[in-house]
């Protein structure tokens, strides 16, 4: 049972409930039914900085696979405030006396997740990392971003926000899980992105959004895992028997990874994509907007439209490849394989010139621009790790609790006993040479692992086209 002083705070009168509800903006969401906004939030959402986030989808170019991937990064952004707020409220409710919480963190809380993704490119992570690499040696993160256009917006709008709010709402959203920071009331920097073990809500709505979008099931259900979590030693915990759904978000998230984020016909787009980008940016100079909000908010997916409906022959070039892609002219899948276990450790991925130079004498000579090459890694979160190893359960309910991890020999055998997997796909840019682009491919593959490793063949009628 839980004691009657970890309950929250006393309760509002009817008047200040009436009030309250006057004030706020109701909002339908099609994965979490009424959203409610309250107005220190409106003051951000009704900004052309944060109503920029209806321009970009929130799946990229997967809508090109899958036409129901259309949703947008404002309805996913909405979606985790409603989800931060509720996690931090169940908290409060329960906890909130002996954890010292007040107003202040849930707005802090709600602020960072509503905020979390404005910084965020075109083209999902695309722009962030396979574009931006080609032409910068500098790192740059869409979460550093969010970070300087959370500044820019209060700067814009004269935005009356407590300084101390602000700034651990942009600390909230930059623990990342190569970032986590320790901080009095740590426990509330997990919620929105965890740095300590990769469970918040960011997740919880894009798994279940996602998935919904693109039509397919999802056994995952973030509502038991919120009614029934707790703090324990400054962390969020969870119940021991709730491990399996724990399992399935991340095995829900690698799925997706595997059939709808790295789909080989999604990844040959971005590659077209990305490839009709660089050959634009001298002209379009997308790279010198990246570091200044008041420059980089203006840029969206109708990026795409601009260089599609222009008429400057120096955007030809690229012109040329979002046509393709418009007549379904892509880059042909030659094969794909995954890398072998013992391998996996120090693999450095491989590039056109790998495939090139493992070329069959044929009469045809490659060159690297007539090949893509697509490293992609899938996993649990951790890599080699198992995810559920980093994670704190409690038995049951009570005054003294203590949190542990679950060991390995202590989870269902049925559970895989290896987390991560590395594809290597390989494109042939021009049609033609599909099947000379494959056998060198075959040809890489029995050099460096004295076998082929590829998944499938390449179908002959491919490597006959043309």
């Amino acid at each position: 049972m839980i004691s009657e002083q970890r309950m929250a705070s006393p309760a509002l009168t009817t008047e200040e409930i009436y009030l309250e509800r006057k004030l706020l903006k109701h909002v339908r969401d099609n994965v979490h039914g009424n959203i409610f906004l309250e107005p220190i939030f409106l003051k951000f959402v009704d900004t052309e900085q944060f109503q920029r986030l209806r321009d970009l989808k929130q799946l990229g170019l997967t809508h090109m696979v899958y036409p129901g991937a259309v949703h947008s990064r404002f309805e996913h952004s909405v979606g985790v405030y409603w989800l931060a707020g509720k996690a931090v409220d169940i908290i409060k409710r329960y906890q909130g006396l002996e954890l010292g919480i007040e107003h202040s963190d849930v707005q802090t809380v709600k602020l960072a997740g509503l905020l979390h993704d404005i910084g965020h490119g075109p083209f999902s992570h695309t722009f962030e990392r396979q574009f931006l690499p080609q032409l910068l040696s500098d790192p740059w993160s869409h979460e550093e971003m969010s970070v300087k256009m959370i500044d820019y917006m209060v700067d814009e709008h004269n935005i009356d926000m407590d300084p101390e709010i602000l700034k651990k709402a942009k600390e909230m959203i930059t623990a990342s899980p190569d970032r986590p920071l320790q901080r009095e009331k740590q426990f509330l920097y997990d919620i929105v992105a965890n740095g300590r073990n990769g469970i918040d809500v960011d997740k919880f709505d894009y798994i279940v959004r996602d998935t919904r979008a693109c039509g397919l099931g999802c056994s995952f259900h973030p509502d038991r895992l919120m009614e029934t979590m707790q703090v324990v030693g400054d962390e969020i915990c969870y119940r021991a028997k709730d491990y399996l759904t724990i399992y399935k978000l991340f095995a829900t998230r690698a799925d997706l990874h595997r059939t709808v984020y790295t789909h080989a016909k999604v990844k040959a787009i971005e590659l077209m994509v990305v490839d009709a980008l660089v050959k634009a940016d001298p002209y379009l100079r997308l790279t010198s907007s990246i570091h200044e909000p008041s420059e980089f908010w203006k840029l969206d997916d109708s990026v795409l439209k601009t260089i599609e409906t222009s008429s400057g022959k120096e955007l030809k070039e690229s012109r040329d490849l979002i046509l393709r892609i418009r007549r379904r002219d892509i880059y042909q899948f030659c094969n794909e394989f995954s890398v072998p276990k013992d391998r996996l450790e120090h693999f450095k991925g491989i590039t056109p010139q790998d495939i090139v130079c493992s070329q069959v004498t044929n009469g045809i000579t490659l060159k690297e621009d007539d090949v893509a090459v697509c490293n992609v890694k899938i996993d649990l979160t951790r890599g080699k790790e198992n995810p559920l190893e980093r994670i704190k359960f409690f038995k049951e309910y009570g005054e003294k609790q203590e949190k542990f991890p679950i060991p390995e020999d202590r989870i269902s055998h049925l559970l895989p006993g290896f987390y991560e997997d590395m594809i290597v796909r390989v494109y042939s840019k021009r049609p033609e040479l599909v099947g000379v682009v494959s056998a060198a491919f075959e040809n890489y593959q029995l050099k460096t692992f004295g076998r082929k490793a590829q998944v499938h063949e390449t179908p002959e009628k491919k490597k006959r086209k043309m």
